[in-house]
């Protein structure tokens, strides 16, 4: 009988919504089954069905919907849900995915419409692994709508790990990137769409940028209020009031003694009573155990303390396992079930805004298809969004670009052949990703290019890996399988297929695959070497916690124990073309996993035989800097330079200043392409190159991308979002966060190697002396900028025309600040009459008379020009009354 009114209900409910799709007007009896279940009536706004289903909840089901490996409530049609998912520069972590360049590649091309468009590509293919998941039944980690993405923290010092995962050192630049990311993955508020595409986050909350090695202790404080309000909050304040945007990650690190997730003055006084947020605030993955945990904040004394402080505090969503002391907090009266609704309402909100309660036939987005997923017209925007990125530092005797029809050209390098590099971190899986090697031989013939990788990043020591000659039925690289256990027993919980090096890091909360633990957990790897000659090789592995290496069935390194990363080498004499079965396995116990291994040939570097090789190249291309592998969130690397992901200098390892001047002394003309997540201090350009282009961390189409501008294909117009210094004693301390020291191009005094907003084109352009439509307004008013701007060269190209205010009344303030730009593209000897408007908020700046931003009247001065470099500035007055 039961099942009877079940199907009469269920009957009764698509009879209601054909006729309201139909746009019918039904009206239902108050006492009918539908009424009760108002949460399940589309026709209600979602803050109705919300409160409609917390009110069905128990306690114990509203704590369990708390944390972001959400369970789900089977009787009331709540499935499971992991709130975790990642879209830095693509969907994260979940599987193939177009992979677009880091972000602050992206923000390089000061391009924030083509960065919109490049995140509403993201949201597509979001929606369709999300879609393809749910019919799978798969609810797991990195399978939702809800992505922790833009980290809007500002790049206040180089050194610092994560830098690469932001849009530079400036607010504003940082703000409209932000925002353009926001509206790619949510869509436009305006578009009168019922449901969100997705959901983004705006991280990390507030005062954040590094240091990686004690961010769980350190405690941001005695910032002024001036940096505060003018430095580390605008972005955050843009997002929330222009952007809508639906979740705010809180840091991991104190600010003034708070932990940032129970801090009242950072979420209830700013965002939610003055920014007026109602969004979700989630915690960044364990912040909450940080607030009871030895050697971290140690702020309260127990998880069910720590998680009633965060919750009132107004962090609704633990990533992590806390919240569930929540229910031992009620008991404990540190806070009540109706303090915890708050949060649990919010939660629910958010997923009847993204449709997962309704029908498919009604949420427009479920029907995207799986087929969009790394699409040709995905992989073009991703070249597109790599050439935009690029950014020309030098070019001496136009060197650049070179002509293809150079008999042989040399690609030296660590990142020449690298193709995990282009990729950075929090990434997807392409399908292909084209080498920078690969985009030059593509541009030229294999004949043409002679291949050396000449040294390693830091070591002067170079291992030549032989990984592309490992195949396992057939196919090349290993067969990797997952358990979440230690004892690679039972069902397997991934199967995958590893073609380059594997260089897994737990850092972060990262798992090593779609469901696989972060902890608990074992692995195989299973292929065959068949070496193409005679030699002696060395397997080389590193891993946390244990990991053992068999050759043909023989134990040949054992560290079969938990323990922290270790380091072995294997040799081995192997015969041509004889074949052996190679197999690692691993178990993570707890802590950060970590493992990464491989096998070629270990050798002192020999910088002239080096040379020696490429003696017949007409043209030398060294493709060297850094990488992920070194730079990046809280990771085990300790080299030199490096320090747990962050840096302890920013120079160019030594290495490769070396190996670039044994190449610079052949007398070859030398391009020096500089893979970076952040700023390098580099030797003069006199000492190792004749043309220097940076490439960043560029996407899976990166290779293309560069060789596109080394060969003309591509006139670049990238600039930098970073200042470049000469040295890091141009640098403060580290752990100081206060901007007057000299951090950025705003505040810094001294000369930097490159300043913030500079790039090279092989165009030339002219700006005529700029008007603005009014050169007195009253505080609040806006204005514009109107100037001619001319590409006086042969080629066509595209400038970045930037706009800065400096506040002449304020002594104190930043030295000046962006507050407009536009990329702009000229045919050559093209001219074009530009305008930019200036908002009332361009004017707005710290008054340290009343504490706040505010546009205060007085002189101010208007400099324009296509970097911040004063010297190439053109300036013109403007008076607020």
């Amino acid at each position: 009988m039961r099942r009877f009114f079940c199907f009469l209900f269920t009957a009764r409910v698509h009879f209601c919504l054909f006729f309201l799709l139909l746009g019918a007007s039904i009206v239902l009896n108050p006492m009918s089954s539908t009424a009760q279940e108002a949460y399940k009536n589309p026709s209600l706004s979602f803050d109705e069905r919300a409160q409609d289903l917390l009110s069905k909840l128990t306690l114990e089901e509203k704590i369990s919907l708390m944390c972001n490996n959400s369970p789900g409530v089977e009787r009331l049609g709540i499935r499971p849900y992991d709130w975790w998912n990642e879209a830095l520069h693509g969907v994260a972590r979940a599987g193939k995915a177009t992979v677009f360049p880091q972000a602050i590649g992206m923000a390089a091309t000061f391009d924030d419409q083509a960065l919109k468009e490049t995140f509403s590509i993201i949201s597509d293919e979001a929606r369709a692994k999300y879609n393809d998941f749910q019919k799978s039944g798969l609810y797991s980690g990195y399978k939702g709508l809800t992505f922790w993405t833009p980290n809007i923290n500002i790049f206040r010092d180089p050194r610092w790990g994560r830098g690469m995962e932001t849009y530079g050192e400036d607010p504003y630049l940082t703000s409209r990137m932000g925002l353009a990311v926001v509206r790619g993955l949510q869509g436009e508020p305006s578009s009168g769409i019922k449901y969100d595409k997705t959901h983004a986050c705006a991280k990390h909350y507030a005062v954040h940028s590094g240091p990686e090695w004690n961010r769980h202790s350190f405690d941001a404080k005695n910032i002024s209020l001036r940096d505060l309000n003018e430095t580390y909050l605008p972005a955050f304040k843009t997002l929330v009031t222009e952007g809508d945007v639906k979740e705010v990650m809180c840091a991991y690190n104190s600010f003034d003694g708070e932990p940032c997730c129970s801090s009242d003055r950072l979420l209830v006084n700013i965002l939610r009573n003055e920014w007026g947020f109602d969004g979700i605030v989630v915690s960044d993955c364990g912040a909450i155990a940080d607030f009871y945990r030895d050697g971290a904040h140690k702020t309260h004394p127990s998880a069910a303390a720590a998680s009633a402080d965060a919750v009132v505090s107004g962090t609704d969503l633990n990533c992590g396992g806390t919240y569930h002391a929540l229910n031992d907090a009620v008991k404990k009266g540190l806070i009540t079930e109706k303090e915890i609704d708050k949060s649990v309402f919010r939660l629910l909100r958010a997923r009847f805004e993204l449709g997962m309660f309704d029908d498919d036939a009604l949420v427009g987005y479920s029907q995207i298809p799986y087929s969009v997923v790394e699409c040709n017209a995905h992989k073009t925007k991703a070249l597109e969004m790599a050439q935009k990125s690029m950014v020309l530092l030098s070019n001496k005797n136009n060197t650049l670009p070179l002509n293809k029809k150079l008999r042989k050209i040399a690609v030296i390098g660590p990142n020449a052949n690298d193709s995990v590099m282009l990729w950075a971190n929090y990434n997807g899986t392409p399908t292909k990703s084209v080498t920078i090697l690969d985009g030059i031989i593509a541009k030229l013939s294999p004949e043409q290019v002679i291949y050396e990788k000449g040294c390693d990043y830091v070591s002067d020591r170079v291992f030549q890996s032989y990984f592309d000659q490992f195949k396992f039925n057939g196919k090349s690289g290993f067969k990797a399988t997952f358990w979440n256990n230690k004892e690679l027993a039972g069902e397997a919980v991934a199967n995958t297929w590893i073609s380059t090096p594997p260089a897994y890091n737990g850092g972060g909360g990262t798992r090593f695959e779609p469901n696989v633990n972060l902890e608990d957990f074992s692995a195989r790897f299973e292929s065959e070497f068949i070496p193409q000659k005679s030699e002696k090789v060395v397997f080389r592995i590193e891993g946390d916690d244990a990991y053992r290496v068999f050759v043909d069935g023989k134990e040949v390194i054992s560290e079969w124990n938990n323990g922290a990363s270790r380091l072995r080498d294997c040799e081995l004499s192997v015969v041509k073309n004889q074949k052996y079965k190679i197999v690692v396995e691993y178990y993570q116990a707890g802590g950060d996993a970590s493992l990464r291994f491989d096998i070629g040939l270990d050798t002192q570097l020999d910088y002239n035989a080096v040379v020696e090789r490429v003696k017949d190249a007409d043209a030398i291309i060294f493709v060297g800097g850094i990488s992920a592998s070194l730079e990046g969130e809280e990771m085990g690397v300790k080299l030199p330079g490096f320090n747990g992901g962050d840096r302890t200098d920013i120079e160019l390892p030594k290495v490769q200043k070396k190996m670039l001047s044994a190449l610079k002394a052949s007398g070859k003309p030398l391009v020096f392409v500089l893979c970076t997540g952040s700023a390098i201090a580099l030797p003069e350009e006199k000492e190792i190159s004749d043309a220097m282009l940076c490439a960043w961390y560029p996407g899976q189409e990166g290779g293309e991308a560069v060789a596109d501008v080394l060969f003309g294909d591509y006139n670049p117009a990238g600039r930098l979002p970073i200042t470049f210094y000469a040295a890091s004693s141009d640098l403060p301390d580290f752990e100081d966060y206060n901007m007057n020291e000299g951090r950025t191009y705003r505040y810094f005094k001294g000369k930097p190697l490159f300043p913030f907003g500079y790039g090279m084109s092989y165009s030339t352009f002219s700006y005529s002396k700029a008007k603005l439509d009014r050169a007195k307004i009253r505080k609040g008013e806006s204005t514009s900028l109107k100037l001619y701007l001319k590409n006086t060269n042969k080629v066509a190209g595209e400038e970045v025309i930037q706009i800065y205010v400096r506040n002449l009344q304020d002594a104190e303030g930043p030295i000046k600040s962006l507050r407009a730009f536009k990329r702009v593209a000229l045919e050559k000897g093209e001219g074009k009459f530009i305008t930019i408007d200036l908002s009332a908020s361009s004017f707005e700046f710290f008054n340290p008379m009343s504490g706040k931003m505010e546009v205060r009247p007085g002189e101010y001065e208007i400099l324009y020009g296509g970097t911040s470099d004063e010297q190439y500035l053109k300036k013109i007055p403007l008076v607020v009354y």
